[in-house]
């Protein structure tokens, strides 16, 4: 038995496709106002540089705007809270990312908590994670969104099933487990301080891999007939999971690149858009 292949590539430019449309009709009735990402960018690093370029292409592709705040590696919290402050304001700014992660001596959650919900399209906020996790409207963080859409394109049901997550990050792991708990999965979140993780992992008919360190997840952890999910991406083109091992054994999986990447910067315009169109409305 080989795996379904969850081609995350190919359904972020369906996506793509449903969002020009989308905007092309919320352009025909708010006259022209074209929807804008602002991205804020503090420093130069090389992976954030190239993530918020992609963004910016994204949004081009789809008819809309991405603007690029470009801040010096130094600022300082009180700097980049002014800057959120400003796009908050800013009636022409329909959605705020702030890239991370930021320098070490920038507080990255109280700028999170500054962006305003409608805002929000990133899903990093305290409030739009209490609200997504008790069922209530606000944009859910982005990968774990991505991750959503794609195992319901492919009619995979989390109703019932032992999904176990393999950590607890506050823009994937946590979220990620609160949406899987609201679509009724049984879910575990494991971290560095889990006891006999192999045998925990072993327990999941759906496993996520998104712990940020290379094929950490090892193949014999991972039951027959499982659902993998690799959210990891890490130098020479390897996730969290040893896929390898396990594409032959499960009944489905992520590849890596091309799976849950796309899906990640797909939700985030899409999300953008849907501000927009809130506030045309």
């Amino acid at each position: 038995m080989t795996g379904l292949r969850l081609d995350g590539k190919a359904l972020s430019k369906q996506i793509e496709a449903d969002l020009k449309e989308r905007v092309q009709a919320l352009l025909a009735r708010n006259g022209g106002k074209v929807p804008v990402l602002a991205a804020i960018l503090v420093g130069e690093d090389p992976a954030s540089v190239t993530y918020v370029r992609m963004k910016g292409n994204d949004c081009r592709r789809v008819g809309m705007e991405s603007v690029k705040v470009a801040m010096p590696e130094d600022s300082t919290t009180e700097q980049v809270l002014a800057e959120i402050d400003r796009l908050n304001a800013d009636p022409n700014v329909q959605g705020i990312l702030l890239q991370h992660p930021v320098p070490q001596q920038i507080d990255e959650r109280a700028c999170f908590d500054r962006i305003d919900l409608a805002k929000d399209v990133d899903g990093v906020t305290c409030l739009g994670f209490g609200r997504m996790a008790m069922g209530l409207p606000a944009y859910g963080s982005a990968t774990p969104a991505g991750i959503m859409r794609l195992l319901d394109h492919y009619k995979i049901p989390l109703k019932g099933l032992r999904a176990v997550v393999v950590g607890r990050s506050p823009i994937l792991g946590k979220p990620l487990a609160m949406m899987m708990m609201n679509e009724h999965a049984t879910v575990t979140v494991c971290h560095s301080r889990t006891k006999d993780l192999p045998d925990v992992v072993r327990e999941g008919e759906i496993v996520v891999g998104a712990v940020g360190k290379p094929e950490f997840i090892r193949g014999d952890w991972i039951r027959d007939g499982a659902v993998v999910i690799d959210a990891g991406y890490n130098p020479g083109n390897v996730g969290d999971v040893e896929l390898s091992a396990v594409i032959e054994r499960c009944s489905a999986y992520t590849p890596v690149p091309g799976g849950v990447g796309p899906m990640t910067r797909a939700m985030l315009i899409a999300q953008t858009l849907e501000a927009a169109e809130k506030a045309a409305a």
